[in-house]
């Protein structure tokens, strides 16, 4: 690839970042009306932004180097990640699912010895983002956001309120997957090369990442409990009661259609690296959804997709990012490269950071592990920080003026999670 290339496309990478920050103003400028109120809510759509800058990328290499080139670097491009995140935000957002989850919340929340909505809330942010562990990040954040949303967000305008839980689920949802090897994009991605199992990935980053995905968790349910005991953020129902109103009530999804929906989400975990089993897995769920449309909601077609366009535009135009971001973590000692990492990360890919300090020969394993724990650390920032936020963002944007998450709000919400997780991953190895 010529170096005029990779400028071009770095030049467009930073634009698309600066796009992202911007997108408040765009959402504004389009709930304004007018005649350019279409180009300006496409603008606003966050998922779209890479992928529209990604676009423009191409056509400037057709348009450079001709077709084949671009088609060449197009095919060279693995899409297995945003193809997968897809599928299983269309499963896992299925409604035999969320009521399997939601049932199995309200079943804990009664163990716990405090008020059914503070319990909830608080499993809510913990052990769901902790799942991801098992079911992998997309689908621990699918679930969250979902629940958050029915509960909490679609019943109230307390924007401190909702700032400060989505910092503290993005943050809990990049740390929450890894306990295990495979379900981090950021650890799936360097765990083969540098010889991580789950038994290494327990000892070494789960304890910490569980003491801090409680700590967080434990800290925005205290610092929110009045709300949650009034019902100032929430009605009671939702994942907080089983019951609705008159007009909400529909028959109760058989527990059979919930475990058929569980084995397809598990089916697709299990085949998560292969495109063509799991894409025939969710083929052959929407045939099974249409067979027993009343007990579903409609699928999160629409909400996958446009998930899993920002994804591959982050991937084509990150492909290009290796000219400057390798050398520059190669040169950083095993401490400035845990702060690196999670500064990087905020304005790129955590999986694809890690990959590339991967290829760095000669690393140590402090400075692996010090690769990872500054990458997952960080992976709550900003909404292309990690590789799920892009789906907790398209979930709950809707409950926010202008269908719009502040970035700078967003930042600032994670800041102290961010911290609390950082504190923990720099404990002595």
């Amino acid at each position: 690839m010529s170096s005029t290339t990779e400028i071009i496309a770095t030049v467009l990478f930073f634009l698309a970042i600066i796009h992202t920050f911007s997108v408040p103003v765009f959402a504004r400028l389009a709930h304004k009306g007018g005649v350019h109120a279409g180009i300006w809510h496409l603008m606003s759509e966050v998922e779209a932004v890479f992928g529209v800058w990604a676009t423009v990328l191409i056509f400037f290499m057709a348009a450079s180097s001709g077709v084949e080139s671009a088609v060449s670097y197009m095919d060279s491009r693995n899409f297995t990640e945003p193809l997968f995140v897809f599928v299983i935000m269309v499963i896992a957002g299925s409604r035999p699912i969320i009521e399997l989850v939601k049932t199995i919340v309200r079943l804990l929340a009664k163990v716990l010895p405090v008020q059914t909505e503070v319990a909830t809330f608080f499993i809510t942010l913990s052990l769901v983002p902790l799942s991801g562990s098992l079911i992998t990040e997309p689908a621990a954040m699918t679930l969250a956001a979902l629940m958050l949303k029915e509960a909490f967000f679609e019943r109230t305008g307390n924007l401190r309120f909702k700032y400060l839980v989505v910092g503290v689920l993005f943050v809990n949802i990049s740390i929450g997957g890894v306990l295990t090897s495979y379900a981090a994009p950021p650890v799936l991605m360097v765990a083969q090369t540098f010889g991580w199992d789950t038994a290494y990935m327990a000892t070494h980053f789960g304890w910490r990442a569980l003491l801090a995905v409680m700590i967080n968790s434990l800290a925005v349910t205290f610092i929110c409990r009045r709300d949650l005991v009034t019902h100032a953020v929430g009605t009671g129902h939702g994942i907080n009661d089983a019951d609705g109103d008159e007009s909400d009530i529909r028959p109760p999804v058989p527990f059979i259609l919930m475990a058929i929906h569980t084995l397809f989400l598990v089916t697709v975990v299990v085949f998560a690296h292969h495109v063509s089993i799991f894409l025939g897995v969710l083929m052959l769920f929407i045939g099974f959804c249409g067979a027993y449309s009343r007990h579903q909601d409609p699928l999160m077609i629409k909400e996958g997709l446009m998930v899993g366009f920002f994804l591959a535009g982050l991937i084509i135009l990150g492909g290009l990012q290796k000219w400057w971001l390798q050398d520059l973590l190669a040169g950083l000692s095993p401490m400035a490269l845990f702060w690196g990492a999670l500064s990087l990360t905020a304005v790129t890919d955590n999986a694809a950071l890690t990959y590339l300090g991967s290829l760095v020969d000669g690393t140590s394993e402090v400075w692996r592990y010090m690769l990872v724990a500054g990458a997952v650390t960080g992976g709550g920032l900003t909404v292309i920080a990690n590789a799920p936020n892009p789906a907790g963002f398209a979930i709950l944007r809707t409950t926010f003026p202008a269908e719009a998450i502040s970035p700078k709000n967003l930042i600032l919400a994670a800041a102290i999670p961010t911290l609390v997780a950082a504190g923990l991953f720099l404990l002595p190895v």
